[in-house]
């Protein structure tokens, strides 16, 4: 007999066989033992998660005469008549060559026939959202009101393309995702029947190449069972999904986060040039990022990844080497690549450019690369290192301090591997930086506070009436306050509301201004205000109210 693959030799001939989609074959049991069946079936979800051969048991199942458990028994005449790849009671289309409006009006007219041995009739229609939308309405009618002896299983992996009129006379069933341990268990159930000895992080390594597939699952594991005849080993499944060394990766990985770029695009030439490709490069570097990612977080990581425990310690150590967010990062560039490696025309090129840019973080100013920096300038004051801070040519210490003022996130923003200690540390640099950096309005160039003050309305206090009434203003510095100026009553009486007001006082607080006057251009108002002033001077420190 000729050599079956193993997601064949194992496919599941009963609803007890499934992996772990326990909700739908509870319902398809208890329609089978209380015999009501319904007329149409829909089956969806990813791939290799058993729609089909839940189709195919089903089938089988309604036509048997003693069932067992809701599986068919495969001893009665009706289930060995089913055996026999000769029957005509169970028929199986597939949609995606037979998609046109003749093959579904072909079927309208067989679904009149009766079953040749059995009491239904049933055809299973995979892939059913190829069909087209003249084969949908030609099928329509049929699967709405079929006869008594016709049972439609419809199976698809893209439900949503699927018409409406389609789901509404459909019983949906969705199956899911198989869960990493259950694929494990079930693969170490394979290999103990077929007689291949294994290592269990081997198995995890399969499971977790399967990443939810039954199908996919199996199909690894035939090719590496044929990899050794010795134990199937994690390197040995490592080689057959044509990973780069995990080791490699690791040095390669160690210097991105190290911000070692030249040694980094050296290790990249290194494994480029063995023949791997750049695609499966950054695939292991995300992997191996995500497994750092794991370890940082989790007290017991390798409880989820089951690494060996030296590749392990080697993920643990790369992980310690550096902050939660420089690694959110480098996973964020590498993974962003995904999508232009597909279509670019020179994919080394833009995997080397991510490589750099990762590498690089004094040249990136995404804000997880920022608080990066931010966070090693943080230790390094912690630990009493000395840092020498030089700005560069053509900008002034003041401006280089407002930079990183800028940067300093604010403590309602708790960053994801810090603590309560790194927001109170933040303060206090801020609170310093703001002391400092006070701006007097003596030394500022009258029109660099009016230009500020602008700024701050239109980006800060986001109010568009204000701002509109506001760049018409004429503005000047006396004695160290700044005056705006306008000669109509009515936008002076507008800005001196209580709605709006407070604004201004804001915006110019936000660029470090206290001491402000608003004046009617023809001065009527400038002596009232210099009165209110002086008797502001000398009330002051009495509780008194002056307006």
């Amino acid at each position: 007999m000729a050599y079956l693959a193993l997601y064949r030799l194992f496919r599941p001939t009963g609803l007890d066989g499934l992996v772990r989609q326990e909700h739908i074959v509870k319902v398809l049991k208890n329609q089978i033992e209380t015999n009501k069946v319904g007329h149409a079936y829909l089956f969806c979800g990813p791939r290799g998660t058993g729609k089909t051969s839940t189709a195919k048991i089903f089938a089988k199942a309604v036509n048997c005469l003693h069932p067992l458990n809701g599986s068919p028994c495969g001893e009665c005449e009706c289930c060995k008549a089913l055996a026999e790849p000769s029957n005509l009671d169970i028929v199986e289309i597939d949609a995606a060559s037979n998609n046109g409006v003749d093959e579904m009006r072909d079927l309208r007219e067989k679904v009149q026939y009766t079953p040749v041995s059995c009491k239904y009739k049933v055809y299973i229609i995979d892939e059913v959202h190829m069909l087209t939308p003249s084969a949908f309405n030609a099928l329509l009618k049929t699967l709405e009101e079929p006869p008594k002896h016709i049972i439609f299983i419809l199976a698809t992996t893209e439900a949503y393309k699927i018409p409406a009129t389609i789901l509404s006379r459909c019983m949906r069933f969705d199956f899911k995702l198989i869960p990493q341990e259950d694929l494990e268990i079930f693969l170490k159930d394979v290999f103990k029947k077929i007689g291949k000895d294994y290592e269990d992080e081997a198995i995890s390594a399969i499971a977790r190449a399967g990443a939810g597939s039954v199908r996919d699952a199996l199909s690894v594991a035939d090719i590496c069972v044929s990899y050794t005849k010795e134990k199937l080993t994690y390197a040995d499944v490592n080689a057959v999904l044509g990973s780069a060394d995990f080791f490699q990766t690791s040095k390669l990985c160690n210097a991105i986060l190290n911000a070692d770029s030249d040694n980094s695009i050296q290790l990249a030439e290194n494994i480029l040039n063995e023949g791997k490709g750049v695609g499966l490069i950054v695939k292991d570097i995300v992997s191996y990022l995500n497994n750092c990612s794991i370890a940082k977080m989790c007290k017991d990581g390798n409880a989820i990844l089951k690494m060996p425990k030296e590749m392990y310690d080697e993920v643990l150590n790369s992980s310690q080497m550096t902050d939660g967010h420089r690694l959110l990062r480098v996973m964020e560039i590498f993974t962003s690549i995904d999508s232009e490696l597909k279509y670019s025309i020179s994919p080394k090129i833009v995997f080397e450019t991510a490589i750099l840019k990762a590498s690089m973080p004094q040249k990136d100013y995404d804000i997880e690369a920022l608080l990066s920096r931010i966070s090693a300038l943080e230790n390094a004051v912690l630990n009493g290192e000395n840092i020498k801070v030089k700005p560069k040519t053509g900008k002034s210490v003041k401006s280089v301090a407002n930079d990183v003022l800028d940067l300093i996130p604010p403590p309602e923003e708790e960053c994801l591997f810090g603590g309560l200690e790194e927001i109170v540390a933040q303060e206090k640099i801020k609170a310093q930086v703001q002391d400092k950096l006070k701006p007097s309005v003596g030394k500022t160039v009258k029109g660099n506070v009016y230009g500020e003050f602008l700024k701050t309305l239109r980006s800060n206090i986001r109010n568009g009436v204000l701002y509109t009434m506001c760049q018409d203003l004429e503005h000047s510095i006396e004695d160290g306050k700044v005056v705006l100026l306008t000669d109509n009553q009515s936008i002076y009486n507008s800005l001196m509301r209580e709605n709006h007001y407070p604004l201004i006082k804001d915006a110019f607080e936000l660029i470090g201004v206290t001491d402000f006057i608003i004046r009617l251009k023809d001065g009527k108002n400038a002596k009232k205000e210099d009165d209110i002033e002086k008797l502001k001077q000398q009330l002051k420190g009495f509780d008194v109210e002056i307006k």
